[in-house]
């Protein structure tokens, strides 16, 4: 134990514990399926080694090609709308400081609610006869959808309920972004003559953009993984209208008993997601600044 004796090698053992964790749960998992993705195996017969056969399977596959489309037309709907929700609360909390703190945790309460209870109310509220979403929309004179049984409505209605839940984290993120801005930049705008809105917008949105590059980073690799909400709002219908790539993989892995095949179907998903995040790291030069 005499390596021990030097207080820089404490280190090895406090993050020994999370290293252990994090190898045995996720680095040894994604090692598995990589090696799983070249079998064949229904979890009952013996694998049987089929190279890359399901890779160019999924290539061919419409359904995850569907599936893959529903999950960027996610994207498409929800990254900008949670940003500029998220956004907006931030600067709403950030003007109302007396009741900064009650309105903080009423805008957070969604996130630490468990998806299964937010679809749940969100199933109701969205019912097109008796919920509140198309009542409110007859008072001013508007017939509401069937929300989760048209298809043009009902990825709609999924955007919808993930926007309401994930604000309040997005929100949480822009507020310690203005926070980081300093209050000296605003008032050296405004001297020179800036309205509020030219102050925030030449200003204060520049010196944000790290915290904006953050939050889309995290929202499109959370997007990409969409799935609860789905599960439980629409079922991936109506007609497959709502089927996103997770939902293919947990459906091929535990009703279909195609292991190997939705363990190709992952490591694709990771491969998307990997491109993405590297594209991303390579365009923030071009727009993200650094006070």
């Amino acid at each position: 134990m005499k390596w021990l004796g030097s207080s820089k090698r404490w280190w090895v053992v406090f993050l020994a514990p999370s290293f252990l964790l994090l190898l045995v749960f996720t680095v040894l998992p994604i090692g598995v399926a990589g090696v799983l993705s070249f079998f064949e195996w229904d979890l009952l017969t013996d694998p049987e080694f089929v190279g890359i056969a399901n890779f160019v399977e999924i290539s061919r596959d419409e359904r995850f090609l569907d599936a893959l489309g529903h999950t960027l037309t996610f994207i498409v709907g929800y990254v900008p709308v949670v940003t500029v929700v998220g956004l907006v609360l931030a600067v709403f909390l950030k003007r109302a400081s007396r009741a900064a703190g009650a309105l903080r945790v009423v805008f957070f309460m969604p996130v630490v609610s468990a998806w299964v209870a937010v679809a749940l109310i969100w199933k109701w509220m969205l019912n097109s006869r008796f919920g509140i979403v198309n009542w409110m929309l007859g008072l001013i004179g508007i017939e509401g959808p069937a929300w989760l049984f048209e298809r043009g409505w009902a990825m709609v209605a999924v955007i919808m309920a993930s926007v309401w839940k994930d604000a309040g984290f997005v929100m949480l993120l822009f507020v310690a972004g203005l926070q980081a801005v300093s209050p000296e930049y605003i008032e050296a705008a405004v001297v020179d003559g800036a309205n509020a809105w030219q102050a925030f917008w030449k200003v204060t949105f520049p010196l944000l953009t790290p915290t904006v590059f953050l939050v889309l980073i995290i929202l499109l690799i959370n997007s990409f993984q969409v799935f609860e909400q789905v599960w439980i709002l629409t079922e991936a219908g109506p007609v497959d209208s709502t089927t996103v790539v997770v939902e293919q993989i947990v459906r091929n892995a535990f009703t279909f008993g195609r292991m190997g095949y939705a363990a190709a179907m992952s490591w694709v998903l990771f491969a998307v997601i990997f491109v993405v995040t590297v594209a991303q790291n390579r365009l923030q030069k071009r727009w993200v600044h650094y006070a």
